[in-house]
Order: C-alpha cells, then sequence, then structure tokens
C-alpha cells in the first residue's frame, strides 16, 4: 500500500507540483490550502508524511505544526517544511513548533522525494 502525504499550501501551483512529483513516485496525496484546512483534513486521513508551507492565510505554518503536534493521533507524523525562507530564526522556530526537516522552494522533485521517504521508513 502507498504512503500517504498530506501537502499544505496556499498556493494552487505549488499544490499541483507537489501532487505531480509525489504521485510519480507512487505515494497517495491529500491536500489542504492552509494550516485551519490541514487540521480539518486530518481529521479524516491518516498521513505518513506532512509538506507544510510556512506564510500562509488563517494559519500559518508554525501555528500548523505546533496543532500537529498537540494531536494524540498525528503527534508523531514526520513534517518537512517547504517554504522560500530560509532565515535561520524561521529554521529554529519550525524545528521547536517539532518540523522534521526543512527544504527551501524551489525543489527538486529528486530531493523531495528522497527526504518523504527517508522520513516515511
Amino acid at each position: 500500500m502507498s504512503k500517504i502525504v498530506l501537502t499544505v499550501d496556499d498556493s494552487r501551483t505549488m499544490r499541483d507540483m507537489l501532487r505531480l512529483a509525489l504521485t510519480d513516485a507512487s505515494f497517495t496525496v491529500v491536500q489542504a490550502v492552509d494550516g485551519v484546512h490541514g487540521l480539518e483534513v486530518l481529521n479524516d486521513s491518516s498521513p505518513d508524511v506532512i509538506i507544510t508551507d510556512i506564510n500562509m492565510p488563517n494559519m500559518d505554518g508554525f501555528g500548523f505544526i505546533e496543532g500537529v503536534r498537540r494531536s494524540q493521533r498525528h503527534g508523531a507524523v514526520p513534517i518537512l517544511v517547504l517554504t522560500t525562507e530560509s532565515d535561520q530564526d524561521k529554521k529554529l522556530r519550525a524545528r521547536s513548533a517539532g518540523a522534521t526537516g526543512w527544504i527551501v522552494k524551489p525543489f527538486d522533485p529528486i530531493k523531495l522525494i528522497d527526504a518523504v521517504r527517508r522520513v516515511a521508513a
């Protein structure tokens, strides 16, 4: 059975690029448009890995990561941050919120898939 990846990004283009890269690598993809929607989607799915943006409306990636980490059901799911941000303070903030890894956009699909496979193992 294929692994499930939840992607959380307010950009439709980025969601489409992620879906294409991940489905080509035989992952099942579930998507959300922001942190609030991501937490709603989590109620009905059990992803093996989560990929989230940081800068989003309604609830940013930091709030989303903290929400996931508070969940008994999903608290241990690996979370990769995929963002245009490369600021060290934001990386530290994401790590302290519970992020597993950090990937800067634009992403290399091969490196992204490798990272997802590594944390999903």
